[in-house]
């Protein structure tokens, strides 16, 4: 095989890899959706690892000022952003997942995080998200056979999600320890069986 064949060749073999590796990913239909459920190292650590999430992202959001901070977010929620592919993971899918990874019951926070900045609320991008919140709203007062007044999730519009510091990213990945130490001691997975069975 002389030099030209080789180089073919070894373009061939690049272009077929680059497209196995990245057009399945540029054609996916990407979409996002932002949810609270107290502490964002939890949701994002239950949600990422969902068949057609591509990213999860903890971060502030809900508040009026800007480039929040861990230290100063008032007014703010801890959130995460989750980008996925709708045609392998549904808005109605994230939701349910949401669902029984919170304790819809606690309207003054999430498990032993309190105040307003652990409070649980579904935030909808579009039309669409809007009308499968409230949906799924109905669906889970018919399941746990309560009245809808009596779930704290709030349902709202979406505004600016601002990043959290790259130390919160992937937190319970890259701090097992303490993020396990953490989740035990507020005893969030007990709660969820209580609540979800």
């Amino acid at each position: 095989m002389n030099f030209s064949n080789r180089l073919r060749t070894l373009f061939l073999v690049t272009t077929f890899i680059f497209l196995i590796a990245f057009v399945p990913q540029a054609n996916a239909e990407t979409e996002e959706a932002i949810f609270a459920g107290g502490c964002f190292w939890c949701l994002e650590h239950d949600m990422e690892s969902l068949p057609g999430v591509f990213s999860v992202k903890s971060g502030y959001t809900g508040g009026s000022a800007e480039f929040p901070t861990y230290r100063n977010h008032e007014g703010h929620k801890e959130a995460v952003k989750v980008t996925y592919d709708s045609s392998k993971i549904s808005y109605k899918e994230l939701l349910n997942n949401y669902w029984i990874n919170i304790d819809p019951f606690d309207s003054n926070g999430q498990f032993c995080d309190r105040g307003d900045s652990y409070k649980p609320v579904i935030y909808f991008m579009d039309d669409f998200q809007k009308v499968e919140a409230n949906k799924s709203l109905k669906a889970i007062s018919s399941k746990l056979l309560i009245n809808l007044d009596e779930i704290a999730v709030q349902i709202k519009p979406s505004n600016t999600f601002w990043i959290a510091e790259d130390y919160h990213q992937d937190f319970a990945e890259r701090n097992s320890l303490k993020y396990n130490f953490y989740r035990s001691s507020c005893k969030r997975d007990k709660r969820l069986k209580e609540v979800w069975r």
